[in-house]
């Protein structure tokens, strides 16, 4: 396994800035997601460390050798996973993964061991005889990650490789990346818009927009201490809570923000609990099973009409009638501050 480093990486297409200004230190046996929505640049970058792009500047290192100039993707000691899994459809599942051996023009018996010790590891032995229009969707996804591990690589660089899968298998698979990647210990760089995939699996979550990096951090950090508004309301479901509420008391311009489930009825706090309470209209009661969204509004807010979400137990929601007016209450010690114009963390 290798580590990787990035320094001032950037990828323009004409006036779009897709990576821009990029600077990144991967770990050796980390597993680290690149997190963002469409046109956020994480598939770029994640292409750019494979060598199918080639930066407009910037820096790439692998294991310590410089790779971003003419190193093709075989010398970089990488192996990618597509959203696709793009199997050959013509070829046997052990023919599948052989590819890159056979290639390679490593000893047949070799092969023959690698491929099979790859296919026990992912539970897939016996559909080494089938094709891939035979398999599940989960089943062609453990394929592809077959392939790629034969090759020994420094680095797994993964695209989207459960976006094809529903949420059931999703579940299941994210479970098995994760305990296969622990295994093997391997340098790992995953790209995902699914917030879930990201906090379920990354060791750390690089979130950007726009081409630059917004947060990096454990997926801990991401959510409970955001630098920014933007990954305050992008990381999360539903979103961090940002209030104006034109307190005297707080620095001009300071919008308040809160996690939905720091958001509760002030009767469930003991009494003498640091908090900070609102007069909490309640317009809609959203029912999810086990839990409750309570939309609303506090009476406390600049903006009297600007939504407020609690996410609530249902045992309590269910003493949560529509239409009334409650007295609601956040932990001081879940409160966070955050500059207006510029959308950055205060820290006091």
């Amino acid at each position: 396994m290798a580590g990787v480093e990035i320094r001032n990486l950037k990828k323009y297409f004409g006036d779009l800035h897709a990576v821009d200004g990029v600077d990144l230190s991967i770990r050796e046996g980390e597993f680290l997601v690149l997190l963002g929505s469409s046109g956020s640049g994480k598939t770029t970058l994640l292409r750019m460390i494979a060598g199918l792009e080639h930066p407009t500047s910037g820096e790439i290192y692998i294991g310590g050798v410089r790779v971003d100039g003419d190193v093709p993707p075989r010398a970089r000691g990488i192996a990618m996973v597509f959203q696709s899994y793009a199997l050959y459809p013509h070829r046997t599942v052990f023919k599948n993964i052989a590819f890159p051996l056979e290639a390679s023009r490593v000893p047949r018996q070799q092969i023959e061991a690698k491929v099979r010790w790859a296919a026990e590891m992912f539970s897939i032995s016996r559909y080494l005889d089938r094709y891939p229009r035979q398999l599940s969707g989960g089943e062609r996804q453990r394929v592809a990650l077959c392939r790629a591990l034969v090759r020994d690589p420094k680095v797994f660089l993964l695209d989207e490789p459960l976006a094809n899968l529903d949420a059931k298998l999703r579940n299941t698979a994210r479970d098995d990346l994760k305990r296969f990647q622990r295994q093997i210990g391997t340098t790992t760089v995953y790209v995902t818009h699914d917030q879930i995939e990201a906090m379920g699996l990354g060791d750390r979550i690089v979130v950007m927009e726009h081409g630059k990096v917004r947060q990096v951090g454990t997926p801990q950090d991401v959510y409970e201490d955001p630098v920014d508004t933007f990954v305050a309301t992008f990381v999360g479901q539903p979103p961090m809570n940002l209030l104006d509420l034109g307190d005297p008391s707080l620095p001009p311009r300071t919008l308040l923000g809160f996690r939905p489930e720091h958001f509760l009825p002030r009767s469930t706090f003991a009494a003498g609990e640091d908090v900070r309470a609102f007069r909490f209209s309640v317009r809609r009661v959203e029912y999810l099973g086990s839990d409750r969204y309570v939309y609303g509004a506090v009476a406390e807010s600049a903006t009297p009409d600007a939504t407020v979400i609690a996410k609530l137990p249902g045992t309590i929601a269910q003493a949560i009638p529509e239409g009334e007016t409650q007295e609601f209450a956040v932990p001081r010690a879940a409160l966070r501050y955050f500059d207006a114009d510029t959308g950055l963390r205060r820290r006091s």
